[in-house]
Parts: C-alpha cells; sequence; structure tokens
C-alpha cells in the first residue's frame, strides 16, 4: 500500500513519517500514522465485502459527527465522536484501490475489551446512552442503512430457515442438522418471542431512534486518567434502529460471567448485579426512554443473545462460511454458549424486569 500517496490527499497536521498496522480489529484494516509535526491519525482501509456502499457509509458518519459537534458547540460542551479528516477537496474518504478514511487519534484515552471495574461498566453504558440521547432529534430517516436488516430478528430466522433447508438438501451438510437438532428446536421454539421488538417497531409502539448497532465495549474509549467517557468509536453500523438493541448487546457481552464460544456451559449466566450497574447508567443518560421502552429492555437483551444465536447456528448449518472459526463445531459451541445465556435470562426474567422498574421509581 501506497500510504504516502494516500494520505498526501488529506489534510494533515504535518508530513507522515510512519504508518504502522494498529489494533485489533477483524474487518477494516487499520493503522496508526505519525507527522513530523508529532501530530497522529487513524488511518483505515474500510472492508468493502461487510460494507457495500462506502460512501453512504461516510454520509452517514460525517452528519452525525457534524450534528453532535454543532450540538456540543452550542452547548459549550465536548462533542463525544471523532469526526473524519477531509481530503482538500472536501470529502471524508480516497479512493484508491480501496476505501480509505482518516480520523485523528485519541490521545490519552483507554478502551476495554470486558468490564475490568463496576464503573468502568457504568461509563460504558453512560457512553451508549447518552450517544442515543444526543441523537434524539437527529432525522434518522436520513441514514443508510450500512448493513441492511443488520438487527431485524425476523429477517435473521428467515435466513436461518433458508440455512436450513439447504442443509437437508446438502449430504455434506445434513449430519449438522443431527448434531445441532436441540439447538435447532431451541430456536424454533423461541422464533415467535424473537419478533416481538421488530414488531412493535413497525407498528410504531417503539420510536425508531439513530442507534450504534455494534456496542462492543472496545467501542468506548475512556480518559486514561479519570476512566470517563471521552468518545463513542466505531460509527460504520451508525443506522435507524431501536434503543433495546444496542443496550441488549452490551448486557449479552458485558454481563455476561464467560466468553462468546465459551465451551463449559456452567460457567455461563447473566451476573444481576452487572445487569443492574449496566441499566442504571444507560437509563441515566438515555433519559427521554419513554416508559414503555424502558419496560421492554429486558426483551432488548434477551432478543440480541438469542438473534447471535441463530446466526452462530445458521452460519454452522451453512458450513461456517460466514463468521472466522478456530475449530471445528466452533460456531455450534458459540451457538450453544449464546443459547444457555438466553435460558440463564429466562430463569432470572422476574428478576430483571424487577431491576428495571425499581430504577424508574
Amino acid at each position: 500500500m501506497d500510504y504516502e500517496k494516500i494520505l498526501a490527499e488529506f489534510e494533515l497536521d504535518g508530513k507522515p513519517v510512519s504508518c504502522d498496522t494498529f489494533g485489533n480489529g477483524l474487518i477494516n484494516n487499520t493503522f496508526l500514522v505519525t507527522t513530523d509535526r508529532g501530530k497522529k491519525y487513524i488511518l483505515q482501509r474500510v472492508s468493502e465485502e461487510a460494507f457495500k456502499d462506502v460512501p453512504a457509509l461516510m454520509e452517514n458518519i460525517s452528519g452525525v459527527t457534524e450534528f453532535l459537534e454543532a450540538k456540543a458547540r452550542a452547548e459549550g460542551t465536548e462533542a463525544h465522536v471523532i469526526g473524519p479528516v477531509r481530503t482538500a477537496d472536501g470529502s471524508t474518504f480516497v479512493r484508491e484501490d480501496g476505501y480509505f478514511r482518516v480520523t485523528p487519534f485519541a490521545e490519552n484515552t483507554i478502551s476495554i475489551e470486558a468490564p475490568e471495574t463496576d464503573d468502568d461498566f457504568h461509563e460504558c453504558a453512560v457512553a451508549f446512552g447518552t450517544f442515543i440521547s444526543d441523537l434524539a432529534d437527529y432525522p434518522a430517516e436520513t441514514l443508510h442503512e450500512t448493513i441492511p436488516n443488520f438487527h431485524n430478528t425476523v429477517d435473521r430466522f428467515r435466513i436461518f430457515h433458508e440455512a436450513l433447508e439447504r442443509a437437508e438438501a446438502d449430504p455434506e451438510l445434513a449430519p449438522r442438522i443431527e448434531e445441532a437438532k436441540h439447538e435447532i428446536d431451541f430456536a424454533l421454539g423461541r422464533e415467535s418471542e424473537a419478533g416481538i421488538l421488530q414488531e412493535m417497531r413497525e407498528s410504531g409502539e417503539l420510536p425508531t431512534r439513530v442507534t450504534h448497532n455494534d456496542t462492543k465495549l472496545n467501542n468506548v474509549l475512556l480518559d486514561a486518567k479519570t476512566r470517563k467517557l471521552r468518545y463513542v468509536i466505531d460509527l460504520d453500523t451508525v443506522m435507524p434502529g431501536l434503543a433495546h438493541y444496542d443496550y441488549g448487546d452490551c448486557i449479552r457481552f458485558g454481563a455476561s460471567t464467560a466468553s462468546e464460544d465459551e465451551k463449559d456451559l456452567s460457567k455461563v449466566e447473566c451476573d444481576m448485579h452487572l445487569f443492574e450497574v449496566f441499566t442504571r447508567g444507560f437509563i441515566s443518560a438515555c433519559s427521554d426512554l419513554s416508559d414503555r421502552e424502558i419496560e421492554m429492555l429486558p426483551l432488548g437483551a434477551k432478543t440480541i443473545t438469542l438473534e447471535l444465536a441463530v446466526r452462530f447456528l445458521t452460519d454452522y448449518l451453512d458450513g461456517d462460511r460466514y463468521f472466522a472459526t478456530k475449530y471445528p463445531g466452533h460456531n455450534l459451541a458459540r451457538c450453544r454458549c449464546q443459547m444457555q445465556l438466553v435460558r440463564d435470562m429466562e430463569k432470572k426474567w422476574d428478576e430483571m424486569n424487577r431491576i428495571v422498574a425499581s430504577l424508574v421509581k
């Protein structure tokens, strides 16, 4: 890659003197750039396999970041997003054997892969809740769907049924159906419930909001000294959606007592203390949630967990074509782990709802 040629298009502070591989992202190729003036930037090649329309994606990001930056200036506060660096002609990307973009590097920040303390988890809840709240008056309908039907659980089940039919017709894949019989039955038994939130969105009972849609904890940058929110990053999947999926995915990952591919299912639980820590922070930051939205938050956690389980199961039945695997049956192990987390949520369902109700009294 001729990074000097690419970076020459962007309005940087200084001349680039180094460009090194950075981070552990699985989708985009990421590099840390340093200039002769000591300024640092992040250069990324955006995956066209994951994102079919990169200009539309960048239009989403520039629209949202400019909106939040303008709001912060008007209120005399800091915007918790990092906007793209423009090229000399005002573009947010360069097309050079792929799509490339640049953002300023966030100095003196840290990210976490899993909750290290209650305060860290609470701050991540505040981050994603604040993100949704600050964009409450942004016209969600103007955003492009960078991954169509990304969190449409009804559509995820449609794809699952298609994979099941293909496996039944393929002698090489058919044995996987027997291996995953219990997991298939588990998914089918919960298919109707899995569509409730989507139905509520389509009917207008739950409002469509601007949502992040990839709320991994490492997409929050905390101040290295205070460990308070600095930035929400990785805005590639910012789209119209439900607050419940942003909330639920953090619960699924952050409040789980095990990694998402743990084989020993006895280790897999939804920690109710962490559930309360995150829920308290999210509700406090996203202050304009309706009573109905708050009431349905536990279903958001359960639905997004089941959705991911079905995605892993679908890929297993399809011959492991989407998710990278480390060993045979890895996707099935992931599926079983997520389904065990769903079981534990069902076991603790009354407690989850009591916690949510107690936080709005």
